[in-house]
């Protein structure tokens, strides 16, 4: 999608609304080399049965480097790696959309922000998260002498 940009200048500009989501372009080519790689082969045999198809991301490769050296000027290969981009992600939330297991939550329950439980009290009892936290709200001075931690290397 593009949108025209008036300036002052009276020139009128032409650029991408979602060019933010084009990475760049050495991170395709890095995908690329990752998803032909020996290692990446024998993962994706392993798990699918088959190589899997890498042209997309050396398709998005080229054409982020058509977008970079013309300066934002060749929209047709902005836009062709911005839905790539799109797809991608669509693909990788697929799962979570069709999710239907847990109902989805519009806000948070009731009872959030309710105090701990009493067992759980006492067991956060002098703990190093408890003393940060009392130390972070000023409840309580950072006392150097007291601090016994054990560290193993």
């Amino acid at each position: 999608m593009t949108q025209t940009d008036r300036s002052p200048s009276c020139k009128s500009k032409i650029r991408l609304v979602d060019a933010w989501a084009i990475r760049t372009c050495h991170l395709y080519k890095d995908e690329y080399d990752d998803c032909v790689s020996l290692k990446a082969r024998f993962h994706q045999y392993f798990i699918f049965g088959r190589d899997s198809d890498c042209s997309q991301w050396l398709k998005d490769y080229k054409n982020c480097e058509r977008y970079q050296q013309s300066n934002g000027n060749d929209l047709d290969a902005g836009q062709a790696v911005i839905q790539s981009e799109e797809h991608r992600r669509l693909a990788r939330l697929r799962a979570h959309y069709a999710n239907d297991t847990w109902e989805k939550r519009k806000q948070p329950p009731q009872d959030w922000a309710n105090p701990l439980p009493a067992w759980l009290e006492k067991r956060n009892e002098n703990t190093y998260l408890e003393m940060k936290q009392k130390e972070l709200s000023g409840l309580a001075l950072p006392k150097e002498e007291e601090k016994n931690l054990c560290v193993i290397m």
